[in-house]
């Protein structure tokens, strides 16, 4: 009896950690960050937007139906911007911005639609 149980918990035990392991080395689903910086720059043939957060300046690369929109931004101005930061050391991927401070035409961008 007492042998049966030992065996038992250990079998849970392993199959525990390959599972918990497994979700460590190919995560389901990507994970998103919010980011409130000023805009430093818009490349609009790159189709990206570098911003400054807690000491570093990084890039966002922009999906297609924000790419129309981001000569809209300003420079300078406020913006909270949601992104999905990904792997293999590729830039993080726009998901949604609100303007904070700054004069546009396109104070909320909702991964879609620009309003």
């Amino acid at each position: 009896m007492l042998v049966m149980s030992h065996i038992r918990s250990t079998l849970l035990a392993v199959s525990s950690s390959l599972f918990l392991l497994g979700l460590m080395t190919h995560p389901s689903f990507a994970e998103e960050r919010s980011f409130y910086s000023p805009i430093i720059s818009v490349d609009r043939e790159k189709h990206r937007i570098l911003i400054s957060t807690l000491g570093s300046v990084f890039w966002i690369d922009v999906p297609d139906a924000a790419k129309p929109h981001i000569e809209k931004l300003p420079i300078s101005g406020l913006v909270d911007f949601v992104v999905e930061m990904r792997e293999n050391g590729q830039a993080p991927l726009l998901k949604t911005w609100k303007v904070k401070s700054g004069e546009t035409s396109c104070t909320y961008f909702d991964g879609k639609t620009c309003r």
